[in-house]
Parts: C-alpha cells; sequence; structure tokens
C-alpha cells in the first residue's frame, strides 16, 4: 500500500556520504540516518528518483530542487531530501555533480528497502534497471505526510520543485 497523506513515514534507514576522500576525490562511506530521527520536528521535502545519472532525473528533477533550494526553504521548509535505489557512493557523486551540497541532501536506499516500506518500489527489470523508486515528491511535517504526489510513467508534474513549492505556500 503507497503511503498516503495523513500518515506518519514507516521506520526505516536510508545511506548518506555527505563528505569526500580529499586525497582522491571519492565519496567517504555512506553512514546509515534512521529516516525518524531525521524528520523529528522538521518540515522535510523528500523527492524521489528512479535512477541517480537517468535523463529526467539529471536534466530536470534534481536540478529543479537544487535551482529552487532557497525558495522552498524560505517557504517552510527545513531540508530537501533526494532518494533514489542507489548507492550512496552513486548519491553522493550524483549530488557533487549536480552543486547540490548544502542545498539537498542525497539519500540513498540501495536495496529499495525504504521504497518497499513506503509502498513506492517499480520493478524495472524488464529495463535492466531492477528494483527502483517511482519518481514522486513529498512534503513531511514531524513524520507525517502532508503531500504527496506520484508520478506514472512518463509524467514529470506532481513531484517537481515548482509544485513542491507552490504546496508550501498554502
Amino acid at each position: 500500500m503507497t503511503i498516503e497523506v495523513g500518515q506518519t513515514l514507516p521506520e526505516g534507514k536510508l545511506s548518506e556520504s555527505p563528505d569526500f576522500d580529499p586525497e582522491n576525490g571519492c565519496p567517504m562511506k555512506p553512514e546509515p540516518q534512521d529516516v525518524g530521527e531525521q524528520v523529528k520536528g522538521k518540515t522535510v521535502v523528500i523527492f524521489g528518483v528512479p535512477g541517480a545519472f537517468t535523463p529526467l532525473c539529471s536534466a530536470e528533477h534534481l536540478p529543479g530542487f537544487v535551482a529552487h533550494a532557497d525558495e522552498i526553504k524560505a517557504a517552510g521548509a527545513d531540508e530537501i531530501w533526494c532518494m533514489a535505489v542507489n548507492d550512496g557512493f552513486v548519491m553522493a557523486a550524483w549530488g557533487r555533480e549536480n552543486n547540490a551540497t548544502g542545498k539537498v541532501r542525497m539519500m540513498a536506499d540501495g536495496s529499495a528497502e525504504y521504497a518497499k516500506a513506503l509502498g513506492l518500489d517499480r520493478d524495472m527489470t524488464g529495463g535492466g534497471m531492477g528494483v527502483r523508486c517511482y519518481r514522486f515528491a513529498m512534503i513531511v511535517k514531524d513524520g507525517v505526510v502532508q503531500y504527496i504526489g506520484v508520478e506514472g510513467s512518463g509524467e514529470f508534474g506532481k513531484s517537481k520543485a515548482e509544485t513542491i513549492l507552490e504546496e508550501l505556500k498554502k
């Protein structure tokens, strides 16, 4: 069952690698982040993408949140997270390439466990991508979903940065 407005986020962990090795430039070892602890007392925008470095995700979705990060935070969000079924190293490198540092936290769900807990997992094995998450965005206040927009194949509207910004202003 897909998570809905009014529901509390399920327990779970995502991983994050916000630092890079100064000697070789590679992301440092990803650290687990307890979702419940990380959202406690905060308003967090979480958007999910099918995969790092994929066309729409790299051309529009992540860059939109990076470009509008200051506005989204001014409208009430404490943090913005990008979640994908990729490992923490890949998410860190993708974030660095898109200038997300300090704007968007790059949260990895390497085995799709959290996507499954949210009911947002998507089987893309036919296309060689394995299990991924749907493209989505949600606004979470103190662990409770206030808005969620889940996209179908080829759609991109309910999860855009601009849509989230408008929802925060309501």
